[in-house]
């Protein structure tokens, strides 16, 4: 009997002891824990950087076979924005997919690369964040806490659209023009030379229909997905700004991973971002043509004009580097030869 309960005995604490030690692989070592790492974005479930950001996710915590566990939370159910930077400045297991301005608190050169009327395609963009002032950019980041994943995350140019066609800076003379209440989207409007009026986008709708605006400024999508050419009728591509999210890590949880998964999460946000791309084109192309049977004009804009009306805006903003527009315009430059060079 006494026998009997000394195996007993010692069954039961051979069990607490693998309990206390965890999972057991085949070769008998404890299954490592999976490191979870927060991804927080503003884009909703139904928005194509959502869709293209629960692909990198998926991707990432099939590969690295459950030493990570990414947590995608859209629609800002986390935080985001200057809140979300700063929970990646601070050293946590986070990944925040939002505006590059918010970069720009912490580099404010960031915003002039993205400011207004620099680009005319997004290939121009892509190939300007390859550039030495661009990875520059991203090394000072770093020193801050911040590791820039990808700036490559693009959802479209905005663009005017109004009661009228927009081809020149004189035909903004006299139209309010609703913008986000920001400081670059004000001086930006102004200097394209209309009237800014800020308020929030989901009056804007009614404000339309009032005559409070004369119109807005927005993307493709945007315009169709929330039917503003039932009130507005004219395009103006006028490309001032160019819609673009950042992709950051935080420094000491990038520091922290092994080599593979390192590898493993940079060439999944390379490849989604590349995915984003891909699908923003095809469904701007759609939807274009939707808007056309829709009695929607596009117009072409003097790209030129706008670009010198709006180059004081780069003056306007004390912290970025003097000069700094000069260097962008010459990287610009290049890129546009490269391009006609078929380099």
């Amino acid at each position: 009997m006494k026998k009997i309960l000394s195996l007993i005995f010692l069954s039961l604490f051979t069990l607490l002891l693998v309990a206390c030690g965890g999972k057991k692989e085949e070769g008998g070592e404890a299954k490592k824990e999976a490191r979870v790492i927060k991804v927080t974005t503003k884009f909703v479930d139904d928005e194509q950087t959502a869709k293209s950001l629960t692909k990198v996710v998926e991707a990432i915590n099939a590969r690295s076979n459950g030493s990570l566990e990414l947590q995608l939370f859209t629609s800002g159910t986390l935080p985001i924005g200057k809140d979300g930077m700063e929970q990646v400045a601070n050293g946590s297991d986070w990944i925040l997919v939002d505006g590059v301005n918010f970069l720009g608190d912490y580099i404010p050169d960031y915003n002039a690369v993205t400011g207004p009327m620099l680009y005319q395609s997004f290939d121009e963009y892509l190939r300007m964040v390859r550039t030495p002032l661009v990875q520059d950019l991203n090394a000072q980041a770093l020193e801050k806490g911040i590791k820039v994943l990808s700036l490559d995350w693009v959802f479209g140019f905005r663009n005017i659209e109004a009661k009228k066609p927009i081809k020149t800076p004189e035909d903004m003379k006299g139209l309010k023009i609703r913008v986000p209440t920001s400081q670059l989207y004000t001086y930006t409007i102004e200097a394209m030379g209309g009237n800014p009026v800020a308020m929030p986008y989901p009056d804007t709708y009614a404000a339309l229909q009032q005559g409070v605006i004369d119109g807005l400024e927005g993307s493709i999508l945007s315009y169709y997905g929330t039917k503003q050419y039932e009130n507005v009728k004219e395009y103006s591509l006028t490309r001032h700004l160019l819609g673009v999210s950042a992709v950051c890590i935080s420094k000491k949880c990038w520091d922290s991973l092994t080599d593979e998964e390192r590898t493993i999460i940079q060439e999944e946000f390379d490849k989604g971002a590349q995915d984003n791309l891909t699908e923003t084109q095809r469904l701007e192309d759609e939807q274009a043509q939707a808007l056309k049977d829709n009695g929607v004009t596009f117009h072409e804009v003097d790209a030129e004009a706008f670009n010198k009306a709006v180059a004081p805006v780069y003056e306007k903003f004390p912290k970025w580097t003097p000069g700094i527009y000069n260097k962008i315009m010459e990287n610009l430059t290049q890129i546009r030869e490269d391009i006609k060079n078929g380099k």
